[in-house]
């Protein structure tokens, strides 16, 4: 039963850590194949980031979950599930971030430029919120990522001082 809980809880690591070292590549390409209708790529782009939203969610609810009863389990000591478990929170907390409050206001941006922000002006109200939001967006992928690089580390670490 402590393989199967440890193969869960690095599986839902690897699912998000995955996915999150993915999505730029898949942006890149979406961009590159699609340059002349960057309408298009956006949207496609952005679909995709809900998805990937809706995977790192899901599993690092799964994640945090298998964390918290580990201890009574006796996989890890409870002190060490404890970093891995904040971060974890601070991963889900900005993911939810940017799916129910940085993608919303960008897309109310969008809608309220006519619908593709890249035929605006670009002194635009809309298009400057739009641009700063989208790098937002970018910091807050780049954080989870990172947070998500030392929840792998410290669960690592935990395994060396296992209950």
């Amino acid at each position: 039963m402590k393989t199967l809980l440890r193969t869960l809880l690095f599986l839902a690591l690897i699912v998000w850590l995955g996915a999150e070292v993915f999505f730029p590549v898949i942006a890149a390409v979406t961009f590159t194949t699609l340059a002349p209708d960057t309408h298009v790529a956006g949207s496609i782009v952005g679909q995709l980031l809900r998805t990937l939203h809706w995977m790192g969610l899901i599993a690092g609810l799964v994640a945090l979950l298998l964390l918290a009863i580990a201890p009574t389990w006796r996989i890890y000591k409870p002190r060490s599930v404890l970093v891995p478990m904040v971060l974890l929170l601070l991963m889900i907390g900005a993911t939810a971030y940017s799916q129910f409050g940085i993608i919303p206001s960008m897309e109310r941006d969008r809608i309220a430029a006519g619908g593709a922000i890249d035929t605006t002006d670009t002194n635009s109200p809309q298009t400057i919120h739009f641009n700063k939001l989208h790098r937002r967006s970018t910091y807050v992928e780049e954080i989870v990522l990172l947070f998500g690089i030392a929840t792998v580390v410290f669960v690592a670490r935990a395994e060396s001082v296992r209950a």
